[in-house]
């Protein structure tokens, strides 16, 4: 895959880094660090700029969370209800179970958008709750391309001062991401755990 998202780069400047990363925002198996790393690494090969890097990332970044939104917008909190409602009692899921979760992302969402951007797999995902909850869009918006803005950045930057070497960047990136996700994986089991205790207690 990385040869093919390199190379697909070097053919299309811009656009192909404003489309990879709009496929890596809805399809997030694609790994952004390749695309961001190697296209500070182009600014110092080629007549892209890394203004011009960042604006056309994070653009395309912004245009895949909004996909997303509107997906979450789509499915809405009526259908999530009437799911509950349908499968509520085979999932051990209560209407209540979603009003709670919904009250948090309304208190928290807006920071929660924000440093999810910093976060892999999460910062694709976190857009659907966003619209599910009708997020306000402008706002959503605004968190969005600060957190997208300041990741961006930070690996251009990053595959812009190591050049050639920008494959190190990849791989502590990688490192980076296996971490994360090791942590997500440890925290969903214990949110699993705590969730089907409170259900036996409340039998």
């Amino acid at each position: 895959m990385e040869q093919w998202i390199t190379h697909f780069m070097e053919l299309y400047g811009y656009w192909g880094i404003a489309f990879l990363i709009f496929l890596e925002n809805v399809f997030p198996p694609i790994p952004s660090e390749i695309i961001l790393t190697f296209g500070g690494f182009m600014t110092t090969q080629s007549d892209l700029s890394f203004i011009g890097v960042t604006i056309t990332s994070t653009i395309g970044s912004v245009v895949g969370a909004l996909v997303l939104y509107g997906l979450g917008a789509w499915i809405g909190e009526r259908n999530l209800y009437r799911f509950v409602h349908r499968y509520g009692k085979i999932l051990r899921v209560k209407t209540q179970d979603i009003d709670k979760t919904i009250h948090w992302f309304d208190k928290y969402g807006y920071w929660t958008i924000f440093f999810c951007r910093f976060v892999p797999l999460l910062r694709s995902l976190i857009s659907i709750p966003a619209g599910l909850t009708k997020m306000n869009l402008p706002l959503f918006i605004l968190f969005t391309t600060i957190g997208t803005l300041i990741w961006n950045i930070v690996l251009i930057y990053l595959g812009q001062a190591v050049g050639g070497n920008w494959h190190a960047i990849v791989y502590y990136m990688d490192i980076y991401s296996r971490i994360i996700y090791v942590v997500l994986l440890m925290l969903a089991i214990f949110i699993i755990w705590k969730w089907f205790k409170r259900q036996r207690k409340h039998k």
